[in-house]
């Protein structure tokens, strides 16, 4: 609720909207830029007391790494996956399984949820009660432990440094 009388209560949501909205629109008009902009002070400002604290990315540098990483992993892995579906079916081995969180920043745990789901071939289906473990599907998983490792190591680590508790 403190944040309700600033004009941009996040800023960094403010910037992200305008150029969604742009990129959804597939163009940069002077009123598509207007009415970007113009939504992108009002979400943030209305939905502020909904935000139980403040939100700062602590290390931007690893952020955008991370966000490198993420794009550069969706687009090998619609490759793959492509491959993989078009194949036959006998090399699929989808398989269920739980990822312990060592993160605890719920906006970081979301963020995890949302990249493992934004990667083809991988969904993150639920979060357990406790908030230590993340279910996942995978289409194909030969190893179990070495893709808990790759995704802690790829993504987990990475957000831990953003979201250091805030």
């Amino acid at each position: 609720m403190k944040n309700k009388n600033r004009i941009l209560p996040h800023p960094i949501l403010s910037i992200i909207l305008v150029v969604i909205w742009l990129l959804l629109n597939n163009t940069i008009a002077p009123g598509h830029i207007l009415l970007g902009a113009f939504l992108a002070v009002l979400i943030p400002w209305f939905t502020s007391s909904f935000w139980p604290e403040t939100v700062y990315i602590r290390n931007p540098l690893t952020f955008l790494k991370f966000s490198l990483l993420v794009i550069y992993d969706i687009v090998v892995a619609n490759l793959t996956v492509a491959k993989q579906v078009i194949g036959p079916n006998s090399n699929l081995k989808p398989t269920f399984f739980n990822l312990p969180l060592d993160i605890k920043h719920p906006l970081g745990i979301s963020t995890l949820a949302s990249t493992i789901s934004l990667t083809p071939g991988t969904v993150s289906c639920d979060l357990s009660e406790d908030r230590k473990y993340l279910i996942i599907h995978g289409l194909v998983i030969d190893d179990e432990k070495k893709t808990i490792k790759e995704i802690k190591k790829r993504y987990e680590k990475p957000l831990m440094e953003v979201f250091k508790s805030c």
